[in-house]
């Protein structure tokens, strides 16, 4: 998923949220706070995947990560 796909999956869902808050101020019910509690956690994924897909794209893939910081270690040891 891109992050432009992120971010517009979290503006269709934030929108339907506020929905369904301006329902529930309208009388308390129960299928609307459970929705909302869904749509909460499934927001709060896409935020970290975004964060997630923005450290790769500014610092490469997890793997070549961690390889630099062994390589970096090593010759720091080596010094």
């Amino acid at each position: 998923m891109t992050t432009d796909q992120i971010h517009t999956e979290i503006e269709q869902l934030s929108e339907e949220r506020q929905v369904l808050w301006h329902q529930l101020s309208e009388g308390l019910d129960t299928s609307v706070k459970d929705q909302i509690k869904e749509l909460d956690e499934r927001l709060q994924t896409l935020w970290q995947s975004l964060r997630i897909e923005k450290a790769r794209l500014v610092f490469g893939e997890r793997e070549e990560i961690v390889r630099r910081a062994r390589a970096e270690e090593r010759l720091e040891r080596a010094a």
